[in-house]
């Protein structure tokens, strides 16, 4: 069965909601425990673009927000539905979302 690392960014005051959804999809689930995942936080930087509707900022302004990185496993049979459910609730225009397939001990 495999394993996938999930990471994601997002603004402090949404990563609560975001963690839920993660766990709703049932990634950061073992045998004995649900909702496991690993946060961390510091500065996220972007410019939006002309095109773009920002959830935070301006078209051509730099912006610099607290944002809090949302580290989970989750098995390779339910990561798209993990993927959108960050997406669901995810503020931003474009989150950024990487997996990668991992092996566990």
């Amino acid at each position: 069965m495999s394993q996938y690392k999930v990471v994601t960014y997002v603004l402090v005051e949404n990563a609560s909601a975001v963690r839920e959804a993660i766990a709703g999809a049932g990634a950061g689930k073992s045998k004995k425990y649900s909702h496991a995942s690993f946060s961390s936080r510091g500065i996220g930087r972007f410019k939006p673009l002309s095109g773009a509707h920002p959830a935070i900022g301006k078209i051509g302004k730099l912006e610099e927000v607290a944002d809090e990185k949302i580290e989970v496993s989750c098995d390779g049979k339910i990561l798209d539905a993990v993927i959108s459910a960050i997406r669901r609730v995810h503020p931003y225009e474009e989150p950024v979302i990487d997996s990668w397939e991992i092996k566990t001990w």
